[in-house]
């Protein structure tokens, strides 16, 4: 049963109205986070004069800072309402996409993928790509991956204003543009050095306002077997509560997916797609002061990412137990005056927050969009500054001017991405929305990159077809499901799969297609001299020894504790 059908029908659904009011205290607290990331962007200014001060923070993060802002970009609004409503929709499934989607990859990158992005001292992904393969594949990825960065932005604005209209009745034309605003002034002055400050603030803003609501609502039901207890009381099934025992076919979970998919479509493809080629968080890693910064900055954010399930995905498994509120899609939601999956996170915060606690839960949400936006505008700056125009249409301007360029383009990005926010209001859910794109851009770039950083023989003109048509391949099957839903079946290889598991497929077929096609166009064509590939493939790159003072500090110790950890908790939630 599908938790929308728990409650009655939607002709006896009141429309929906503000359900909270802040008052001075909370309205306080707002306003001095705002005040804090603004003087942020101020004090920084005067910083970020050179290039490498802009755009990459100097080089001079320590593990820590880059760590958790590593981690921060990654937790943004659309995170933090995304998946709490997904948790809602497929139960802890969802939590399928912080664990064996986010783990693995991020402990890769850190200890294999990292020392390439660093000793290359490139600037950005598309830059590796330049090295590795030529100026073709790095515009095909730099152009992609800008339009992504925008659509995700675009996507942070709308949850953004999906919380202060449910919450507060606030405009949602309003909410979008105040924030967006903010965000455009401190990333604009203080460049990636700005983004990452506020990140490693709003990183500590998230968990102590999102605590609120996990905290208080195991203390309302008791405990996590009374949740469970209530979950099935409710839906009369036990699926919303197993990671992998409900996974054997389709149609045994909420979701419509397999096994198959979950371990090779999203812990492989789309986790190590996203956390390993994705330049919005592997920016942050860029910055690390040193190579064993860089690559304990993954692995402390590991860590990290682990417990995050227990302020994103809690809620939405409590909301199942105890909203007295129907939820259902978007399009339904529209034309009925309803709450919608997205508007769990919100639903829950009023549920459990008053007076203060509602300004501290709001500002952890604020706190949350802006990391999510600021990070997609940074790694557009980036990515539009070197690799788009300094690339191919201004190749011989001085340092200051990439430096205006990068500023200004920070601002026409926010403008841009204002127009995508409007886009989402038509997506079921976030997270599906999310996981198309991804399925368009990153599954077919990590194809792109693994080949090249792992085999020699990859030759340019394999980096370019590959890119290009496992993107188009990617688009393909989209298109093809759109106007013909039947073809679900056929992408997802099963009558009984569900849309998540379309996007996870499409991501595994583009993949596969990106390699393929770079193999064999590789094998018929000349690859480059060995010596021209040292510091960008395996095999050809000597890397640099740590001479780490106690063995404690290895990173590979570090890596091994966390995997073990995550071992666990799939074993205890299986």
């Amino acid at each position: 049963m599908k938790p929308f059908t728990l409650l009655a029908t939607f002709a006896a659904e009141p429309a929906k109205t503000q359900i909270a009011y802040l008052h001075g205290v909370d309205i306080a607290v707002i306003a001095i986070y705002f005040a804090i990331v603004i003087y942020i962007g101020f004090y920084l200014k005067g910083e970020s004069n050179t290039s490498e001060d802009f755009f990459m923070a100097g080089r001079e993060m320590t593990m820590w800072i880059a760590g958790l802002s590593f981690v921060s970009a990654n937790l943004g609004s659309l995170e933090l309402m995304g998946w709490a409503g997904s948790a809602y929709e497929y139960g802890i499934l969802a939590t399928h996409w912080y664990w064996i989607g986010a783990i693995p990859a991020m402990l890769f990158l850190g200890l294999v993928m990292m020392p390439f992005y660093y000793i290359s001292k490139v600037n950005s992904v598309p830059g590796y790509l330049n090295l590795r393969y030529g100026p073709g594949t790095r515009a095909v990825s730099g152009i992609s991956f800008a339009f992504m960065t925008i659509l995700m932005s675009g996507i942070n604005m709308y949850a953004m204003a999906v919380v202060m209209k449910v919450v507060l009745g606030w405009d949602l034309n309003f909410s979008i543009w105040v924030s967006s605003i903010t965000v455009a002034v401190y990333v604009a002055l203080g460049g990636l050095r700005s983004a990452i400050y506020n990140e490693v603030l709003q990183f500590f803003l998230i968990w102590i306002g999102s605590l609120l609501i996990p905290i208080l609502g195991l203390i309302e039901v008791g405990s996590w077997h009374n949740l469970e207890a209530k979950i099935y009381e409710r839906l009369h099934t036990h699926d919303y509560v197993h990671l992998w025992s409900t996974l054997g076919h389709f149609r045994d979970n909420p979701m419509g997916v397999n096994w198959f998919g979950i371990i090779f479509g999203l812990g492989f493809v789309v986790s190590f797609g996203y956390w390993t080629t994705d330049f919005l968080v592997v920016q942050r890693v860029l910055a690390a002061k040193d190579l064993r910064s860089a690559k304990m900055a993954p692995i402390l954010g590991s860590a990290l990412k682990m417990c995050v399930p227990f302020i994103v995905i809690l809620p939405g498994l409590l909301a199942l137990g105890v909203l007295p509120y129907k939820l259902v899609g978007t399009t339904v939601a529209m034309h009925t005056g309803q709450h919608t999956y997205n508007e769990v996170l919100p639903l829950m915060l009023v549920r459990y927050c008053g007076p203060g606690l509602l300004g501290l839960g709001v500002t952890a949400l604020i706190a949350g969009f802006m990391s999510g936006m600021a990070g997609n505008v940074s790694a557009f700056s980036t990515v539009w500054t070197y690799d788009i125009y300094a690339a191919f249409l201004n190749k011989n301007a001085t340092d200051q001017h990439y430096v205006k360029m990068g500023r200004w383009c920070t601002l026409l990005g926010v403008l841009v991405s204002v127009g995508t926010a409007y886009i989402v209001q038509h997506a079921a859910s976030i997270m599906d929305y999310v996981q198309q794109l991804f399925s368009f851009f990153i599954a077919p770039l990590f194809g792109t990159v693994i080949v090249g950083m792992l085999w020699k023989r990859a030759t340019k003109e394999g980096g370019f077809w590959g890119l290009l048509v496992g993107t188009v391949t990617s688009i393909s099957l989209w298109l093809w499901v759109k106007f013909d839903p039947h073809a679900l079946r056929y992408v997802a290889l099963s009558p009984d799969a569900k849309e998540m598991a379309e996007n996870i497929y499409r991501a595994l077929w583009a993949w596969s297609a990106g390699v393929i096609v770079t193999v064999i166009v590789s094998y018929a064509t000349q690859p480059r001299p060995v010596a021209e590939l040292e510091g960008l493939v395996y095999g050809a790159t000597k890397i640099p020894k740590e001479y780490d003072e106690h063995w404690y500090q290895k990173p590979i110790l570090w890596a091994g504790i966390v995997f073990v950890a995550f071992l666990a908790l799939n074993i205890i939630f299986w």
